[in-house]
């Protein structure tokens, strides 16, 4: 019989977001389940069925009965279970911020109740856990660890916008301080994921687990970058390249684009940070995201070059970029590359006009000073950026994309997801990466 429902236990999840909110619902539908979250709106909105950032939808909400929402902290000390899904950036210097997860931690000390266990989800470097959260949860709560208090951890696989690859039938990781912790924490998440868990001998493994998972996607992206950059000069297709190696059994099908989001453009810094710490100094996997953290200036330099070689002045040139979120068919603005694309090309003197079917207006003025345009505004542009491939953006015509361009305007496709013959035919100069 599962832990948790053997004996009435509760779980609280602290962080309402894209990996806070899934894991809460969840529990909700089987257990006493208290998501807290500092952000009193998002609390109101959960409060009323809806999800804030719009994955999860009302009728899956309205399933989690015995899931109640709070912005008091207080409630924590009701918990037995506590998991902890906040974000753990990088600054403007790729440094990790801890931030986020120090304050979750010393909140959680506050009210932390004796026997209770505090699993964390949040992507950090090997070590993390022990070295920096944990000594936080005792200064805090006046606890011992691994008398008072216990301490498990499983990393997030949550990929926001994929309705395929979902919390309940993804394996789980865990690992816990002790045996006994770590059998506690895979029959908690037995409950609610599917295939099951994969338990690691020490939290150390987990946590590298997540980041190299990561890290490897963020390498792989950047040989494909460039790759495309390479072809580009060579003057040969790049899809029609990869679609021709993938037909060998063991390539690997990764294509170019941009790498932005809170996990795949963040990682990696984590765990170059904590080898350089330890007096190694990372190669290949700072090569690759000097790489992917430029794809966003070099797609604006080629739009500047398309436009100029049809003839458009630059100066003063209007550019309609599609899409702004860090990737398709998701409405997570975090750490998006297309704002790389917009302040390039403004830097060229570009007028730059906006548009994005998921995003929200305020969140995107708010972080970037991005106004985000309707449809209907956007004007007859000497450029369109296919930035991001939002399904909306695959349902256009040609017709709909090609009044939105003047005659012998240029259409840069980032994803390679249009029909480039077909564009060219309207009269479009089309470029892919």
């Amino acid at each position: 019989m599962p832990l948790a429902k053997a004996s009435a236990q509760t779980v609280a999840v602290i962080g309402l977001g894209y990996v806070g909110l899934p894991l809460a619902v969840e529990f909700g539908k089987q257990v006493r389940t208290i998501g807290f979250d500092v952000v009193a709106e998002k609390v109101e909105k959960c409060r009323a069925g809806s999800d804030p950032s719009r994955e999860i939808p009302g009728a899956e909400m309205a399933l989690a009965r015995h899931a109640e929402y709070s912005s008091d902290p207080t409630v924590l000390g009701e918990a037995d279970f506590i998991l902890i899904a906040v974000p753990t950036p990088v600054d403007s210097a790729h440094i990790p911020d801890f931030g986020p997860l120090i304050d979750a931690s010393r909140t959680l000390g506050r009210h932390l109740k004796r026997g209770a266990t505090v699993v964390y989800e949040s992507t950090v470097y090997p070590g993390a856990t022990e070295e920096v959260c944990i000594p936080i949860l005792e200064q805090s709560s006046g606890l011992e660890w691994k008398r008072d208090f216990f301490v498990g951890y499983s990393p997030e696989r949550i990929n926001p916008g994929d309705r395929e690859h979902m919390l309940t039938n993804v394996i789980k990781v865990v690992a816990g301080d002790t045996p006994e912790t770590l059998e506690k924490v895979a029959r908690l998440y037995e409950m609610v994921v599917g295939p099951g868990v994969h338990r690691c001998s020490s939290i150390k493994a987990a946590e590298a687990c997540k980041v190299i998972e990561n890290t490897q996607r963020d390498l792989n992206i950047a040989l494909m970058n460039e790759l495309a950059i390479i072809f580009d000069k060579i003057g040969i297709d790049t899809a029609e390249v990869l679609e021709a190696a993938g037909t060998k059994w063991n390539f690997l099908k990764f294509k170019p684009g941009l790498v932005g989001g809170h996990c795949i453009g963040v990682d990696p810094y984590y765990l170059t940070h904590k080898a350089e710490m330890l007096g190694y100094h990372p190669q290949v996997i700072l090569a690759g995201r000097r790489i992917n953290d430029g794809m966003g200036k070099y797609i604006a330099e080629q739009t500047i070059k398309q436009m100029i070689a049809s003839g458009s002045y630059v100066k003063g040139a209007k550019v309609n970029v599609l899409g702004l979120t860090f990737k398709e068919d998701c409405a997570d603005l975090r750490n998006s590359k297309v704002v790389d694309i917009i302040n390039e090309l403004k830097t060229y003197g570009c007028e730059v006009f906006v548009h994005d079917p998921e995003g929200d207006p305020e969140e995107a003025l708010h972080e970037y000073g991005v106004t985000l345009s309707a449809w209907e505004e956007l004007p007859r542009a000497d450029a369109i950026v296919a930035a991001v491939a939002h399904r909306q953006y695959r349902r256009l015509t040609i017709d709909e994309i090609a009044r939105k361009a003047v005659a012998q305007g240029c259409f840069v496709d980032v994803k390679s997801g249009f029909d480039a013959a077909a564009l060219e035919a309207a009269g479009l100069h089309v470029w892919r990466l």
